[in-house]
């Protein structure tokens, strides 16, 4: 097993991306800390993951709150003796921040994922970071915006920006602590609730259906295919093991070449 006698804590756990990370986390043997704002969807992963005979905590944690989260950390090192591995998927409902052009998106429109995205990755990151010993991954996500010039993002191309120049800037740091930060940059998985919301405010924008903004953006990938939530966690358990021992400071390109690097 490629995480086995690591302690991970997913931020977000209840949602599509941290659940199926935390479960792929749990499947390589991690003993899995799911924090969240929900506790009943938070308790539905675990139920999963205890099912398939792994280990799962939950706790409902407000990653915007510094005190929460420093507390939550304690926690994790005090019940399993270590935190190895962190990974923020926390997100926002995206009706009122996407589909709307700059020149008509209200100031809080605009500015409320730049104070959530980079202040939460920033929280629980130092959080880990504080408590790990010598070694440890921190994992954090993006989104292909981030990198390209889209239309009718709102804030949210530069927050994810911003939590990629943050993650390099905490590899640059923690580095010679033996910590390693990883950044998961992926296209839009459209079996997600969330991403269903997405694409159905930039069909409405251009007035065309949802499902003909998706066939868009998929014919716009190298192998027209979006990536699915099961790739991303694939991605995400191999970037978190000992096998990418040498990666660190990096964007990992998952948006099945939507991104040519």
């Amino acid at each position: 097993m490629l995480l086995e006698e690591k302690n991970a804590v997913v931020y977000g756990a209840g949602g599509a991306i941290g659940g199926a990370v935390a479960r792929a986390f749990a499947a390589e043997g991690a003993r899995v800390a799911l924090a969240g704002r929900t506790e009943a969807a938070l308790e539905a992963v675990a139920k999963e993951i205890r099912a398939a005979g792994g280990r799962a905590d939950v706790a409902t944690v407000d990653v915007l709150d510094e005190a929460a989260v420093e507390a939550h950390a304690d926690a994790v090192v005090r019940d399993a003796g270590s935190l190895d591995i962190s990974f923020n998927a926390v997100s926002l409902p995206q009706t009122g921040i996407q589909g709307i052009r700059l020149t008509d998106l209200t100031p809080d429109g605009f500015s409320l994922p730049l104070a959530t995205y980079p202040r939460a990755t920033f929280l629980t990151a130092r959080a880990a970071a504080r408590r790990m010993r010598g070694s440890g991954v921190i994992l954090t996500i993006t989104a292909s915006p981030s990198r390209t010039a889209v239309p009718l993002m709102g804030g949210m191309a530069p927050a994810w920006a911003a939590v990629e120049a943050l993650s390099r800037g905490l590899a640059a740091e923690l580095g010679p602590q033996g910590i390693r930060v990883v950044c998961l940059n992926a296209a839009g998985m459209p079996e997600t609730a969330q991403l269903s919301e997405v694409y159905g405010l930039h069909a409405a924008a251009y007035g065309i259906t949802r499902d003909a903004f998706e066939a868009r953006m998929a014919d716009r990938t190298l192998r027209k295919a979006l990536p699915t939530v099961a790739e991303i966690a694939d991605a995400a358990v191999f970037a978190a093991s000992g096998r990418a021992a040498a990666m660190t400071g990096a964007i990992v390109n998952l948006t099945g070449g939507l991104i040519p690097d």
